[in-house]
This record gives C-alpha cells, structure tokens and sequence, in this order.
C-alpha cells in the first residue's frame, strides 16, 4: 500500500494491470483485508502523518495536504477513526522538545541476538510488521502423494492415577475422549497403591478396585498400559505385588493379559527394572515399552490457553515427544494452591467440568485427517483419502514447539489486539464439484479459556454460566458448497493462537 500511495497509482490502474473489473478488484481487497481500497489509502496516509506530527514543526493544514487529503476536515476525520483523537492533540500529547526527550531518555545498550529477542516480542504483535506477507498464500495440487499419515499420536491417553476412573464423572469425560479420538491405550498410574486397595505389607492383595478400572476400559475398546513404580516399596514388595498382579489377570476371566502393556517410571532401580522386565517378558510373554515414563507432572496456566492447539499440531506432525505430560482431565483434588475451580494449569484435555480445552481440539482435528500426505511445511498439512481433502493450517512460528510461559502468550495484550493471520489457498486437479466443511479454534472463536476471560474470570461458576462454556467451548463450523473449478480458492484467517481445519468432499454429479 505503501508504493500504492507514494506512486499515487488508483484502483483503476491497478485492475487494468491486472485484467480485472474495478468492481471485482474492490470486492477482493475488501474480503482479504477488510478494509476498501480507499480505506486503506486513507490509512495509510494518517500513519505517514504520524511521523510529520511528531518529527516536524509544520501545520495540521501543511500535513494534510502532503500526506494527500484534500482538506483538512477530512484528514482530522479519517485520523479520529484510527486514533480516536484529533492530529493536534495527538501531537500536544506524544510531542516533545529536545530537552523533555533527553531527561525522558533511558538508554540501555544489548548484545545484537538480545536485542533481535526483545524487539521482536513486541513486533509479532504489531499490525503492519511484515505486511507484505501479511496472506499466506499456499498451492496444492491434491493429485500429489507424498507420504502417508500416521495417526501415531492415538496410541496412548495419560490418565494419571487409576483411582480416577472408579469415579462417573471421570468415566464420563473419558468416554467422551474415547468416542471422539479413539486412543489405544491408557496410561495408568498407582495401580499398586492404597487409593486402589493395595497394600504392599499386607498377606493379601486385593484387586477388585482394579477389575472394576480395567473391566471399564476394556468395555470402551481401551488397552491398559501400566505405570510400575517401586518407589517407597522395598525390592520384595515391588515383585511380591507385580507377581500378585500378573497371577490373577493371568487367570481373571473377561480380559485378556496379553492386550496389557506395561512401562516403567525413570527413577526405577535398576536391578528392580531388570528383574521385572524378566517376569514380564519372560515368564509371561507381556510387551514392555523400552522408553522410560518420567511420571513429573507440572502445573503451568498455559495448559488452559489457545496455545495448546498449535503447540500440539506442531509436536504431533513433527513426531515430538513433549506433550507428554498431557493428560485426558483435569483434578481438583490434585492441586494445594487453587485461585478458582475452573482453569488452574492442569495438563488436562477437558477441565473439571467437563468443559473441553484447547488440547482436545488439536486431537479432535487432527483426527480427521486422512490416510495420505498431499503437503506439508510449518503451519500446515494437506491430506486425502477417498474423495475427501483435508487441510489443516494452525498458528506457526519458531518458538510454537516449545512450551512458553503465560506471560509470553498474552504479552498483558487484549484479545483485540492478538495477531490475525490470513490464508489464501489455491487447490488444483479437483476434478468435481465439491462440499466445504469447516472447524475454527483460535482466540476469538471456540477456546473456553478466552470466553472464561470474557466472563470476568469467575472463580466458581453458576449453572448457567458453566452451560454457557460448555456451549461455547466448541469450534465454529461453516459449510459451503463450490462448483467444479480449474482453481478451487478459498480463504481463511486465524485470530492469534489457533487452527482451522478445512475439509472438502468431491460431489457426484447424481448427488448435487
């Protein structure tokens, strides 16, 4: 916009370079960036006064009339919508003189890679950084193949202590989990513990708390994946109970042992791993997962943010093991310094009312994905199976593969001011007409952290205000229907951390 405006160059002479009606051209600019072409004229001419205002001594008239407005009425209005202040009190307020500048001054001197860290901190959030690229444009040509696609990240859900799963409310969210991703394992935690009847000074070895968790899984088509732990019990205690164990499910009618699968902790001894691993494998044939479980759970708020959506795509697509300490809902019980009972940094997918998180979604879409790897690069993956597309594009930067601290999510920034960015996507060699179904999670739509926000962050909720977050806890979806084109456009935009999943379904001819 800025050559636009320097060249003096109009809309007309822009649609006649490029072979399009005026009025098409318009529609465009207005749907990509929301502003008319004028519009954006307009504002580019008050943010070129800006720097005239504060860094010269000329006249609002003088000002106006260089930056190119026609009077100055109309510059003060066009500067009151952008800045909501007239151009001279604009320059009462921010103008200083030398001596009032100097005194004000605080210089302090960093390394160049410091330097580049903290200015781009605040850039990344500032509307007309890298403006150029400010649409992200991406080709695909859906006829390409180049890899399949793995849905690695099903195999294991963390439950955390079994106890959890002898509770309804617990059972239901799991379920829920269940339906919707379909995981193959579920890791558990404290099988040999008190809270599950067991005693490891006892004669006795009580099970019965542990039939009623494992019998639940298995009847949601979920394997067991357990946790062996020998802290805080001698070397006999720790095989004296594994032994127990294996004996009786060995025996247990209804489930099988052989769909177990175990794992250790990483502070288990060793000579304590050795010998189990030989029970396990040995005597009774068991798999075994050769990663060590580091069971430390931490506690951060970002886990109840939009960011988790990105952070997971990202982890996920790359085959990155940090989500690890994910787990499939919050519990209350678990945490000593509580502020409110709605979102307190647990690592859970679904909060302790069953109001579902930014890291259910990045699993709830990356679920639909299909079979076959179309493209691929950072911020976006491109899939196919069976007459059906898929693209999923999420919030990328260099840092997005990384856990950050909540300050850094929200910079003290408001919602409004949280980074847009806009996607322009050309799909070649669909050879159909086609049905357009999307799901949106970003800051603005579907995160019930940011709506929990909008609330006045409630430190209990009411009835009506927990109905209205899990209502509201949901992506936004859209449909369309597209004819049979050469190029099959479409676009899309993200409100700070987020992703939007875009799926298109060929239509037979029989069936429009």
């Amino acid at each position: 916009m800025k050559y636009i405006y320097n060249n003096n160059i109009t809309l007309q002479d822009i649609a006649d370079k490029e072979f399009l009606s005026t009025h098409y051209l318009s529609h465009e600019i207005k749907y990509s960036t929301g502003y008319s072409f004028t519009e954006l004229i307009n504002l580019t001419r008050v943010e070129e006064s800006v720097k005239l205002l504060l860094d010269s001594d000329k006249t609002i008239s003088e000002i106006s009339e260089e930056v190119g407005f026609s009077h100055t009425r109309y510059y003060n209005k066009n500067f009151k919508l952008y800045y909501k202040t007239t151009p001279l009190n604009y320059r009462k307020k921010y103008k200083a003189d030398e001596e009032t500048l100097d005194k004000h001054k605080k210089i302090k001197y960093h390394d160049l890679k410091d330097a580049i860290e903290y200015v781009m901190y605040y850039l990344e959030d500032y509307d007309r950084f890298n403006y150029e690229d400010k649409i992200n444009k991406i080709n695909i040509d859906v006829s390409e193949e180049i890899g399949e696609f793995e849905k690695d990240f099903k195999n294991v859900i963390n439950v955390g202590n079994a106890f959890e799963l002898l509770l309804e409310d617990n059972k239901d969210i799991f379920e829920e989990i269940q339906y919707e991703i379909g995981f193959k394992y579920a890791r558990l935690q404290n099988i040999f513990s008190a809270d599950m009847g067991i005693f490891p000074k006892a004669k006795f070895y009580n099970w019965s708390r542990t039939v009623s968790v494992l019998e639940y899984l298995d009847g949601i088509g979920v394997r067991p994946l357990i946790v062996l732990d020998d802290k805080e019990v001698t070397k006999e205690e720790f095989l004296d109970g594994l032994h127990s164990f294996l004996d009786f499910f060995s025996k247990f009618e209804g489930l099988n042992l052989q769909d177990f699968a175990f794992q250790f902790v990483s502070s288990t001894l060793i000579e304590n791993l050795e010998e189990a691993e030989k029970i396990l494998v040995e005597e009774f044939e068991l798999e075994v997962i050769k990663e060590l479980y580091n069971d430390e759970m931490s506690v951060d708020p970002i886990y109840d943010t939009s960011y988790m959506l990105p952070f997971i795509i990202q982890n996920q697509l790359n085959n990155n093991s940090k989500q690890n300490s994910l787990r499939a809902f919050d519990v209350l019980d678990s945490q000593p310094h509580l502020t409110n009972e709605v979102f307190f940094g647990y690592p859970g997918m679904v909060n302790d009312k069953g109001i579902r998180k930014a890291s259910f979604y990045s699993y709830y879409l990356l679920n639909k994905l299909g079979d076959t790897i179309v493209a691929k690069d950072n911020g976006y993956i491109v899939t196919k199976k069976e007459g059906e597309y898929q693209i999923l594009l999420y919030s990328y930067n260099e840092e997005i593969s990384n856990l950050i601290q909540l300050k850094r999510y929200s910079k003290l920034r408001g919602l409004k001011n949280s980074t847009e960015k806009k996607f322009s996507l050309n799909l070649m060699k669909i050879p159909s007409a086609t049905r357009i179904t999307s799901y949106l999670i970003d800051e603005e739509v579907g995160s019930s952290y940011n709506y929990w926000l909008d609330m006045g962050k409630p430190v209990r909720l009411n009835k009506e205000e927990k109905e209205i977050l899990l209502k509201t806890s949901f992506p936004q979806i859209e449909f369309k229907f597209a004819k049979k084109s050469a190029v099959l456009n479409l676009q899309a935009k993200l409100q700070g951390y987020g992703a939007i999943l875009i799926m298109i379904k060929e239509v037979q001819k029989h069936l429009k």
